[in-house]
């Protein structure tokens, strides 16, 4: 079944605006209900931008309301009426002149919201420099007085698939670090224990050479 654009902001944007179930957003959003409900709370898709599928022609104020009377029945997405653009899979990103300026927001949304994303992903995904992210994350940046964290995809500095592609390998990345601390910390623990346990018993061998 085919997505919206922007699922997520799709889906706070239903969730803020309409009557529509947690199941039927879910649904129409390629979302678990689960992760809707997480939108909702405030738990999942922090400072992301809610998206209008009504105003960018994805959904109808009737088709809407047809679902919102039905709880069963399921949002049916517009056909576009204009090709979308292929997307580059190769190369070094582009970002429009008129987007530039709004860079230093979305580095800053990452770096707050998502402070596991490398500093190279970072790069790749908004088409930055390692040193404007330095600059924004020590406050140092020109413009710093005027950067708010702002979600890039609301920017359109990205697509949702490729920031959820970046945050899922960053989670991996981040799940992979812990595991291997656990298992150094355990490693270290059972040497501790293993160094301790001939010291411990040396007093007692002490005692009985001094009774022999």
């Amino acid at each position: 079944m085919a997505l919206p654009l922007m699922p997520k902001a799709t889906a706070v944007w239903l969730i803020d605006n309409t009557k529509l179930t947690f199941d039927q957003i879910a649904r129409f959003c390629g979302m678990h209900p689960l992760e809707v409900k997480g939108v909702a709370d405030g738990e999942v898709a922090v400072g992301i931008v809610g998206l209008d599928p009504v105003a960018n022609g994805q959904l109808t104020a009737e088709e809407i309301a047809r679902c919102e009377a039905d709880p069963t029945a399921d949002l049916k997405l517009l056909e576009p009426t204009v090709p979308l653009q292929r997307q580059k899979t190769k190369g070094a990103k582009y970002t429009p002149l008129s987007k530039r300026q709004d860079r230093p927001d979305a580095i800053a949304w990452l770096l707050k919201y998502h402070p596991e994303v490398p500093d190279a992903q970072i790069q790749k995904l908004l088409g930055t420099t390692k040193a404007t992210i330095d600059s924004v994350r020590n406050r140092t940046h020109w413009n710093h007085a005027n950067i708010k964290p702002r979600d890039p995809v609301g920017l359109g500095m990205c697509s949702q698939a490729e920031l959820d592609r970046v945050l899922i390998l960053a989670a991996k990345r981040r799940e992979n670090r812990e595991k291997r601390e656990a298992r150094e910390a355990r490693a270290k623990a059972r040497a501790a224990e293993a160094a301790a346990a001939p010291a411990a018993e040396t007093p007692a061998s002490d005692e009985n050479h001094n009774l022999g």
